[in-house]
């Protein structure tokens, strides 16, 4: 996933290069290069960012589990 946006970066950047003045060179880099990749880096990382939010969210409810069961086995019967 990020050849592809090291290699845009690069053709981005060897197009700002060529660019006739300084500003529009920057501007070229920016918004063909930095601009983009960002976004696309970002919707590709959703899944990964999904997977995670899961995992630590079952991990929550395992240890809630534990705590529970825990503090029933500790209880101990009204004495009589």
């Amino acid at each position: 996933m990020y050849i592809v946006a090291i290699a845009w970066i690069y053709v981005v950047f060897m197009m700002a290069i060529t660019e006739t003045s300084v500003v529009a060179g920057i501007m070229t880099f920016l918004l063909y290069g930095v601009l983009p990749v960002t976004i696309i880096v970002y919707v590709m990382g959703s899944g990964r960012r999904k997977r995670k939010r899961y995992a630590q969210e079952m991990q929550r409810r395992e240890e809630l589990q534990k705590s529970q069961e825990v503090a029933a086995s500790t209880e101990r019967p009204p004495e009589a």
